[in-house]
């Protein structure tokens, strides 16, 4: 029995329904099935009834229930209190970004709290955004700065920016010219697995429009994306920041999508692991550091707050 399993348990108890539980906690319901079944095979007793309308505890289930409650409420406080042991006024937070997002502002942030925030230490997680909102979903971070983040009850989240997707290519010519969406779906094109926002938005766009989106090359790595695109095997959807450097030194070109454009929003979000004394200075610290991508992006980015000289 572990924590995670508790976790899972309380999820599935408090849903009634295995399929809302598994959406709720961000997990296949494949796997949170296999956990539950694990945990009753260590305990030895059901802990579920499940029937045409879900699923519902047992004696023992209510009872587990009752007790994962508390030894929830206490790790999470025993957490909170090992973390700011060393000073009263100290706060460890667990910050989560993507990869791309690192590469642009990351060590902005992390200075920009230093100095803003001397009594917060930062913990920086690096992951796909998809990946980081399981994170948060699961508590193993407090904040993540990503895309498309969901709105969730769980979930407290600040919109900070909107910004359009560009066609990277090899270099042609035509770097900073429209391409039509059409157009673009006819590259032979290199994707992020399947859940990650920018390959979401690009099939959901498609989809839309009737058409297939068709991935040559399937990468979880932006430079492995960019690599890629840089021998001539593909092309590549991006956000603009991603593929900058090489934009600016000649190795790539990038071509803003058009008919329609592509957009996602960035966001700030939390879970339920607050309230946290520095989480306005943390807000504040982020937007700041934004400032340096905001002016690289030009007209395709967007800020959804008010900027100040």
């Amino acid at each position: 029995m572990n924590l995670r399993q508790l976790k899972y348990f309380v999820g599935v108890v408090e849903a009634g329904n295995m399929t809302r539980a598994a959406e709720q906690l961000h997990v296949a319901q494949t796997a949170l099935g296999m956990q539950i079944r694990q945990l009753e095979e260590d305990l030895g007793v059901a802990l579920l009834v499940r029937h045409s309308r879900g699923v519902e505890p047992t004696k023992a289930g209510s009872l587990l229930h009752a007790r994962a409650l508390t030894l929830l409420k206490e790790v999470e406080q025993a957490r909170k209190d090992v973390q700011a042991c060393e000073r009263e006024d100290s706060e460890a937070i667990r910050f989560g970004i993507t990869p791309a997002l690192m590469l642009v502002c990351g060590s902005e942030i992390a200075v920009t709290v230093r100095h803003q925030l001397p009594n917060v230490f930062l913990r920086i997680v690096e992951a796909m955004s998809h990946v980081l909102v399981e994170t948060l979903a699961r508590r193993e971070v407090d904040f993540i700065l990503c895309y498309d983040v969901p709105d969730l009850p769980q979930f407290s989240r600040t919109a900070l920016l909107q910004d359009d997707l560009v066609l990277v290519t090899p270099p042609r010519g035509g770097n900073g010219m429209p391409i039509p969406f059409v157009e673009a779906l006819e590259e032979s094109i290199a994707m992020p697995e399947e859940g990650d926002s920018v390959r979401t938005v690009v099939v959901r766009t498609a989809r839309d429009l009737g058409l297939e989106l068709k991935v040559a090359y399937e990468v979880r790595s932006i430079s492995a994306m960019k690599s890629l695109v840089m021998r001539g095997a593909a092309s590549a959807v991006l956000p603009y920041f991603a593929a900058l450097d090489e934009v600016r030194a000649g190795k790539l070109d990038a071509r803003p999508i058009m008919m329609p454009a592509i957009k996602r929003t960035l966001f700030l979000a939390s879970g339920q692991g607050g309230p946290f004394k520095n989480e306005a200075g943390l807000t504040g610290a982020v937007r700041s550091s934004l400032t340096g991508v905001l002016d690289a992006l030009g007209p395709l980015a967007q800020p959804l707050w008010v900027r100040t000289a």
